[in-house]
């Protein structure tokens, strides 16, 4: 097969990608290791910045996201004894949507048929190849082959998330990581209740982060943070909702709706960039370049807006032989992305207990959230940065 572009990875950040090249007439397919149904039965973040619902309408696939996605004019932070409520709307003029990413995958998956857009699934032992030239090539096998199937292309995607194969096909001199690895993962558990709040509560409490989260009305999504040690079937149903209570503090547990997990899971947290994004023929989108803990919800909206800077950098390739645009992909890109790294990094250290932490840093988060508390101009900060920044 020959094509343009080899897009490495079917979720949201590869088939956004793949949908906003076809649309202007590039060619691309996109490979994917996992099945369809594999790919919507992971579950990930819901809050979009402007620039994931403007690419959604840019392509015409928003019609979903606007009838049942939730617009949120602000959020609040709870230091176990009150709501600080960020009033985006008010500070920013602005606000975010609530609508999962695995609505968005779907909305984009359901589409691609249909525009023509080529995506191969269970695209296995994918390989990069001569990535320092100006003629890669993929190659990779399906269920029953015996010989490799090879996919020659001018450019190569790695939107593969963090532990695919894109970014190892980088040498180790061409690049340099950036990582902090936290001490505590996060327990999340969904469930078919309604949210306890009509907007999102990141909450600090003596006892550890806790954040009140939702899908729809009528779904929740909620965490703690736990050590790294815990294991899931430490923590019963019943456990867990008695530790939310706790530490989102009285005014919101006095409206928490219990029931039984659709979904438990804890995962780890960390920072993490590889820079620069681009090597010769191939560019990096989303987590197979950088990951954010989940504090600042910023993990979808960085593979868009990554995604945002590779699409208008390939079109201009191909449409208007601009060799700089691809050039400059990579400094565009990060500029973005340390800036988001930032604030994911900042409100992650504000809002949980660190175990090396002692009541100095513990004082130092209560002064903080106090001063958030009465200072418009930090609520605006942490609004500017909520909503998300200008690409």
């Amino acid at each position: 097969m020959k094509t343009q572009v080899c897009i490495i990875g079917g979720g949201p950040a590869g088939l956004l990608l793949g949908h906003l090249l076809h649309a202007e007439g590039v060619e691309c397919v996109v490979l994917e290791q996992r099945t369809p149904d594999y790919v919507l039965s992971r579950i990930r973040a819901g809050v979009l910045e402007n620039i994931t619902v403007s690419l959604m309408e840019r392509l015409g696939l928003d019609a979903r996201l606007k009838a049942e996605g939730m617009p949120h004019d602000g959020f609040n932070l709870a230091d176990g004894e009150r709501l600080i409520r960020i009033d985006m709307a008010d500070l920013v003029g602005d606000h975010v949507w609530v609508y999962g990413q695995t609505e968005i995958t779907k909305d984009l998956m359901d589409a691609a048929p249909e525009r023509g857009l080529q995506v191969i699934y269970e695209a296995e032992g994918v390989a990069l190849h001569d990535v320092a030239g100006d003629a890669p090539y993929v190659t990779y096998r399906l269920p029953g082959d015996e010989d490799d199937r090879r996919v020659d292309c001018r450019f190569i995607a790695g939107c593969d998330g963090f532990h695919g194969p894109s970014r190892k096909a980088i040498p180790a001199s061409a690049g340099t990581p950036y990582e902090l690895v936290y001490p505590f993962g996060w327990l999340g558990i969904l469930a078919d209740v309604p949210p306890c709040n009509h907007e999102l509560i990141y909450a600090n409490h003596e006892r550890g982060f806790a954040l009140a989260s939702m899908r729809s009305a009528t779904r929740s999504r909620y965490y703690i943070d736990v050590p790294l040690t815990d294991r899931v079937e430490e923590w019963s149903d019943d456990r867990l909702w008695d530790e939310l209570a706790i530490r989102l503090g009285p005014e919101a547990a006095a409206n928490i709706t219990r029931g039984p997990a659709i979904e438990k899971s804890i995962a780890p947290l960390r920072s993490f960039v590889f820079a620069p994004m681009r090597y010769g023929s191939l560019i990096l989108c989303g987590d197979a370049a950088h990951i954010v803990p989940p504090t600042g919800a910023k993990g979808l909206n960085l593979a868009a807006s990554d995604v945002h800077y590779a699409s208008e950098a390939l079109i201009r390739f191909f449409k208007a032989a601009d060799n700089d645009a691809v050039a400059t992909y990579s400094d565009k890109a990060l500029a973005r992305v340390w800036k988001s790294e930032r604030f994911s990094w900042s409100l992650t250290k504000l809002m949980h207990r660190f175990p090396e932490g002692g009541a100095f840093e513990r004082a130092m988060q209560v002064a903080e959230l106090d001063y958030i508390a009465n200072s418009r101009a930090a609520q605006t900060t942490i609004a500017e940065n909520y909503v998300g920044l200008p690409v």
